[in-house]
């Protein structure tokens, strides 16, 4: 007890010491040279943000890296190895994958994602939206949605935005304009467009880079190019809007009858 409290003793005596010399040190500072008195209050400010976010936790589990455990290889193997099988998967994805730990689970379904493992994806997606820790969380459906939109799965994609709705989700503004661009790129104008939209009756304020990614992805589509160009000009008047020349928009077309031909 003696040695406690001995301890705790020495403890406060050198934070006392310390913020004694920083003390005496401010006080220096502001007679001789009140710039790096300046200097020295920002740096002590920095240092404690800096502290106290790097301890904080991370706000969404889906930014995070993801690593696979030896059991989540395992379970990726077997899941590939059973899926043209729908009654031994659906009982495996029951005993096995809804037992993993969450890291390994998440693990897996960006393997997935990133192997375009459409069918596969949308099981595990499943099961990680049943889980007890599962919290809706926009990177978990952007991640999903850019996957589905790069393989141009627009029933699954409609599955999931219908999901992601009836859990009140809110994309910002960046997310929508990535995602959309996805879609274009993809050949999917329709599905873009609607999501844009949604995009445009968001409550989350409209900003210009959005837009400027929608635009380049919309410049095989010049009708609906135009109807966006409107609605940015009408937002940010003051911003310009840069347009090819027209015998790119022919170019394209060229091209793409000439695909046709082949």
């Amino acid at each position: 007890m003696l040695r406690l409290a001995s301890n705790i003793l020495q403890r406060s005596s050198s934070r006392t010491l310390a913020s004694s010399r920083d003390f005496s040190l401010q006080l220096l500072l502001q007679h001789i040279c009140p710039q790096q008195q300046d200097d020295f209050q920002h740096q002590q400010r920095s240092c404690y943000f800096g502290q106290s976010k790097a301890s904080s936790p991370s706000l969404s589990i889906w930014r995070r890296k993801k690593e696979m455990g030896k059991e989540g290889l395992i379970v990726a193997k077997e899941l590939k190895r059973l899926r043209s099988q729908p009654l031994r998967l659906d009982r495996f994805i029951r005993s096995h994958v809804s037992r993993l730990l969450k890291s390994d689970l998440l693990a897996v379904l960006a393997e997935f994602q990133r192997q375009d493992q459409v069918f596969l994806c949308m099981k595990i997606y499943n099961v990680v939206r049943k889980e007890i820790w599962y919290r809706p969380d926009m990177f978990f459906y952007r991640d999903m949605l850019m996957m589905l939109a790069r393989n141009r799965k627009v029933d699954e994609a409609k599955q999931v935005w219908e999901d992601l709705k009836g859990e009140e989700v809110l994309f910002d503004q960046h997310t929508f304009g990535d995602i959309i661009r996805a879609f274009l790129e993809s050949e999917l104008p329709s599905e873009a467009m609607g999501i844009y939209d949604e995009m445009r009756g968001s409550p989350e304020p409209p900003i210009s880079l959005a837009f400027r990614v929608i635009l380049k992805g919309l410049l095989p589509y010049p009708e609906l190019r135009e109807k966006v160009k409107a609605d940015f000009l009408e937002l940010f008047p003051d911003m310009i809007v840069y347009d090819p020349p027209e015998d790119l928009f022919e170019d394209q077309e060229w091209k793409s009858e000439s695909k046709d031909d082949y």
